[in-house]
């Protein structure tokens, strides 16, 4: 008999593992792809917006991890890698826009003199001070972001300064998100001794890097999107899936159609708050430590702006969220984008894109359209001056799709693995961390698991 496998979960992490069951088992391996959405991808969707291809999901990958430029180089795709102009961002913090503070870790500071103008001074002073203050860590420790850097360098440096970037990246704050999720190689410096968290800091700094940290796919990652399932020749099925049950020969898929698709091994690549439904009945530790995964819902509204519309030579704009900031002053959006000044201009428009919704709120969830909307017109009014009505417009939202990365993650994924029965491999963002790079990783483990334990033949 021919090996099958399924895989339920039609993002970049079910198709990466069904690309790489493909590569493994090959050519006579049944593989059954089941995913209810109009379209394959996930939260990567590429939209026509002004007539040019926009990301209205995730939009960018660090170039410095392996997984992205070497996928794209096995799919013969490497030409299509762009980079960034090189501009650089802007925060808005008071009421004002900022520079981008130089030299620092996810907003972290290594120096003072980075933040000047950002903060007040005795904020400054604090920074200053803190190499001369006992630091008492100890080695494995987890806090969340906001613990460790509010201690030492003070709340403004985490709501002006941090909060901004991990807003923009995890939709979360330096309240929600751990540590060793949000900046890996810190707590590595600190589980090596490092005296103080500014020298943590400069220790965990990489070197400049000369060329683009970010990269982006020429056409949007829908090329990477397509290529991914031809190249799988999976046979996806648009149905939802409704659970998974031991077969007397492997498993069975049970889809919300009352369909089994039968399968020597699975691949569950759904978002966190879809795992349990799913395998509760054959796997409830690893549906228990699924439902402890917390997740945020954002929105994107995309906009094509005319031709020559004055925007700054900038990137984008990360927002403070500060709470002492005079209410008037704060913005809707959590983050903007600067398409054609961050990628380069394309055709005879201005894209932009603004970022709205942060975990605990629904936002994201319960604005309607023409709202979001009328705030992103208000909020490019008040960062830019910019008041002209775009020609066009696209309006996508992502509910419950960006996973928070509390303290005590990494622990909390090893149970949620390690409840698995055999032949039943789990993917996705949830796991190893944000980003397209880190999906990548965690598929291509969940197809090594089961390639490892003899499925294909």
């Amino acid at each position: 008999m021919r090996p099958a496998y399924c895989v339920v979960g039609g993002g970049i992490s079910g198709l990466v593992a069904a690309y790489r069951l493909r590569m493994a088992a090959g050519p006579d391996a049944d593989i059954t792809l089941l995913d209810p959405a109009d379209r394959l991808g996930g939260v990567l969707r590429t939209e026509r917006v002004g007539g040019q291809p926009l990301d209205v999901g995730a939009e960018a990958f660090v170039v410095r991890r392996p997984e992205m430029p070497a996928l794209l180089a096995e799919l013969g795709l490497s030409r299509r890698q762009i980079a960034t102009t090189g501009v650089r961002p802007l925060i808005y913090s008071g009421g004002r826009l900022h520079p981008m503070p130089p030299g620092t870790l996810q907003g972290i500071p290594a120096e003072a003199s980075s933040l000047l103008g950002l903060v007040d001074d005795a904020t400054v002073a604090r920074i200053l001070d803190e190499r001369t203050r006992p630091l008492h860590w100890r080695r494995g420790a987890d806090p969340t972001v906001a613990e460790l850097v509010g201690d030492r360098f003070g709340a403004q440096v985490v709501t002006r300064s941090v909060d901004p970037l991990l807003a923009g990246v995890y939709a979360g704050s330096a309240a929600t998100i751990g540590l060793r999720s949000a900046v890996p190689p810190l707590a590595a410096a600190l589980d090596r001794g490092a005296p103080s968290l500014t020298d943590a800091v400069r220790a965990a700094l990489p070197p400049p890097a000369g060329d683009s940290v970010f990269g982006a796919l020429d056409g949007g990652y829908r090329v990477l999107l397509d290529e991914l399932h031809r190249r799988s020749a999976a046979h996806w099925v648009q149905v939802g899936a409704e659970r998974v049950d031991r077969a007397p020969r492997g498993w069975e898929v049970l889809d919300d159609e009352g369909t089994r698709w039968r399968a020597d091994a699975v691949v569950l690549a759904v978002p966190a708050p879809r795992l349990p439904k799913l395998i509760e009945h054959i796997a409830p530790r690893t549906a228990a430590a699924a439902r402890r995964i917390r997740v945020a819902s954002a929105a994107v509204v995309a906009l094509a702006l005319p031709g020559g519309t004055p925007l700054p030579q900038q990137s984008g704009v990360l927002v403070a969220a500060d709470p002492h900031d005079d209410r008037r002053s704060l913005l809707n959006a959590k983050a903007v984008t600067l398409s054609s000044r961050k990628w380069g201009r394309r055709g005879n428009v201005e894209l932009v894109r603004l970022s709205f919704g942060r975990y605990g709120d629904t936002l994201a969830r319960d604005t309607g359209d023409e709202d979001l909307l009328t705030w992103a017109a208000r909020d490019l009014s008040t960062l830019f001056g910019v008041t002209v009505d775009p020609v066009d417009s696209h309006v996508q939202r992502w509910i419950d799709a960006m996973p928070q990365y509390g303290p005590g993650h990494a622990d909390l994924v090893a149970e949620l693995r390690a409840g698995l029965p055999p032949k039943v491999a789990v993917a996705g963002g949830y796991l190893d961390g944000i980003g397209v790079p880190a999906c990548v990783a965690s598929a291509t483990r969940a197809a090594d698991t089961l390639l490892k334990l003899g499925v294909a033949r």
